[in-house]
């Protein structure tokens, strides 16, 4: 009887000590403090067990080896490859609450931030910042032609494809998921506000709508102006006279740092020059801002052909109907430079 008083006595005491270890290696310890700010917990695609160790350690995200490792595998988180994320763990989470999240909680979104890039590549290379894949894995499907003309783009047209704007995606998406979500973004775009009606008024394409956005969008910081410039643009357009903007002889030569325009940019031979050649040109010189393309959608109904920068420091035109006019115009930005010492 003694002998089994002290066998129940001596059971008791593991399972009290079982309970005690448990509680104080898995179940109480915070792994994020309460006192300190959530944790963010980055797992790439493809990730071992052992590098998840490795990165969850590097974080000091496992305060007992031994208790993560039978915690991991008695919850069947240990799998290969394990699962990948980003995952925002947060203050006062236990040992057991973080491998809950880890193994089928919810991931942790990023906002992905698309402003006026200028070519795929640097669409590319911005959203790189935001989410796991690299620039180059970006690149090299932007650049897939066969992938493009699955999706009814040309390389020329590719960048009427990004509307800037913010997005939230997973930062584990590929960049396949990245271009679906933009083209889903660009359908909902176009699909608002009686865009395409505006679109088919003008006798555009949406991506020539784009184009030309984008040719504004080079040629005025102003949004108030960004209208009647489009008007002008458009004026020309149904003249059939040449549009001569600036911005696309820059685009042409590549030339993206010069600080003015030459006649070595004026005179490239490249069907972006739009002083050698009629009409649009084949796709956008820069991905265009919303204000851009509904400034075109919405442009200024007026008889306005030239326009030309005030030269006063406050980025605003002066618009003319006359090339007589205009010349005045002109003539008046290089006093304008003149008095502020630019010339």
């Amino acid at each position: 009887m003694k002998t089994l008083l002290r066998l129940v006595f001596f059971l008791l005491l593991l399972a009290l000590g079982l309970g005690v270890y448990a509680y104080y290696n898995v179940l109480g310890p915070e792994v994020v403090p309460a006192s300190a700010g959530a944790v963010v917990v980055e797992i790439p695609t493809g990730s071992s067990y052992e590098e998840v160790v490795d990165i969850l350690n590097e974080q000091g995200l496992i305060p007992d080896a031994q208790s993560f490792g039978l915690l991991a595998e008695r919850m069947n988180y240990r799998k290969e490859p394990m699962r990948s994320g980003r995952f925002e763990i947060p203050a006062g989470s236990t040992l057991l609450d973080m491998i809950r999240l880890l193994r089928n909680g919810p991931r942790s979104p990023v906002q992905v931030v698309l402003t006026t890039e200028r070519e795929p590549i640097n669409v590319a290379a911005k959203a790189a910042r935001f989410i796991e894949p690299d620039s180059q894995a970006i690149a090299q499907l932007l650049q897939d032609e066969l992938f493009i003309d699955s999706l009814g783009y040309t390389k020329e047209t590719l960048m009427t494809l990004f509307i800037p704007n913010t997005y939230e995606l997973y930062w584990n998406s590929s960049p396949r998921d990245f271009v679906a979500r933009m083209q889903k973004e660009h359908d909902n775009f176009w699909n608002q506000n009686g865009r395409l009606a505006k679109a088919a008024a003008m006798d555009l394409t949406p991506a020539e709508v784009y184009t030309l956005a984008s040719i504004v969008e080079k040629e005025t910081l102003q949004n108030s102006e960004k209208k009647r410039m489009a008007g002008v643009y458009y004026n020309r357009i149904k003249k059939g006279m040449l549009l001569q903007a600036d911005p696309t002889a820059v685009f042409a030569t590549r030339d993206f740092n010069t600080p003015r325009v030459t006649n070595y940019h004026l005179s490239i031979d490249s069907p972006y020059n739009t002083y050698k050649y009629a009409g649009l040109p084949p796709g956008p010189i820069a991905m265009s801002s919303i204000s851009s393309i509904d400034a075109v959608l919405n442009l200024e109904d007026h008889d306005y052909l030239y326009f030309c920068a005030k030269g006063d420091g406050t980025g605003f035109h002066n618009f003319a109907k006359s090339l007589a006019q205009h010349n005045r115009n002109a003539a008046i930005y290089r006093a304008n430079l003149r008095k502020r010492g630019k010339r």
